[in-house]
């Protein structure tokens, strides 16, 4: 069976101070990487012949207006169905230089896990192959889950307080 340290012992080999601020939330072992290891790390982790850590689970965005230079966090989650083993990787990125390389090449179904993050979100995917909005309308000129985002449409005439009991 994995154990966390032991995955992140060999990540630290491997990449060295290009993995930081481990953790482990609930069991779970969560790190960060740069946007320039992800790739060869999920490659790593995805080719290793024990840890068989081959199950894309999530790919998903987190607005953090806050941080300075780290406004973006794309967040990896990956399971072994072999040692029932899951990881959640971290990379922070800049507003002002908000992309990172696509995963589809490694799994198929981060293509639609990138354009969900790319929707809501605005992070861009270099080299994914069909980066468009996939929930929202393409006429959209927003990113609904960035906090700058309003939460209640002012103009909306159906949510008359009256309607609520107010």
């Amino acid at each position: 069976m994995l154990s966390n340290q032991e995955v992140a012992e060999e990540l630290l080999g491997k990449f060295g101070d290009q993995v930081f601020d481990f953790e482990e939330p609930y069991g779970l072992l969560t790190l960060s990487t740069t946007r320039e290891e992800i790739i060869p790390m999920l490659e790593f982790l995805n080719q290793h012949k024990t840890y068989q850590i081959s199950f894309l689970t999530d790919i998903t965005g987190v607005h953090y207006p806050d941080n300075k230079d780290k406004e973006f966090a794309v967040v990896y989650h990956l399971h072994s169905f072999i040692h029932n083993f899951r990881i959640r990787i971290k990379v922070f990125i800049s507003e002002a230089d908000i992309h990172i390389p696509t995963a589809t090449g490694l799994y198929a179904s981060a293509n639609w896990m990138e354009r969900e993050t790319y929707d809501f979100y605005g992070i861009l995917f270099d080299g994914h192959p069909n980066l468009v909005r996939i929930l929202n309308i393409e006429e959209m000129d927003y990113f609904p889950m960035r906090k700058e985002y309003a939460l209640e449409d002012a103009t909306r005439e159906d949510k008359i307080d009256a309607l609520f009991g107010r």
